[in-house]
């Protein structure tokens, strides 16, 4: 017998809303391919783009990521802390 651990929740919130992978694959301007391996824990989740994930499915990044199971995202001091974060490091990616 195998134990299976999931690491995140991003299929389950996806489904939860009736959306496709290349839905989220556009929003995040990222090939759907990428974000089918995101879904399928093949490759780290940047956390600019779980932040992204987390503001789109307006909750927090430790429910993403099992770490609580409560839904709720976190006040909008804190999202601000993170949205903050998550165009500082896109802007030091393009330069």
């Amino acid at each position: 017998m195998r134990l299976v651990i999931k690491l995140n929740r991003l299929k389950e919130l996806r489904e939860d809303k009736d959306l496709i992978q290349k839905d989220l694959a556009d929003y995040l301007k990222i090939d759907q391919s990428n974000y089918s391996k995101y879904e399928l824990e093949k490759i780290n989740i940047p956390i600019a783009t779980l932040i992204k994930i987390a503001n789109f499915y307006n909750t927090s990044i430790d429910y993403l990521l099992y770490r609580t199971d409560i839904r709720t995202p976190y006040a909008k001091s804190i999202i601000k802390e993170e949205d903050t974060l998550y165009e500082n490091e896109k802007e030091q990616q393009t330069n």
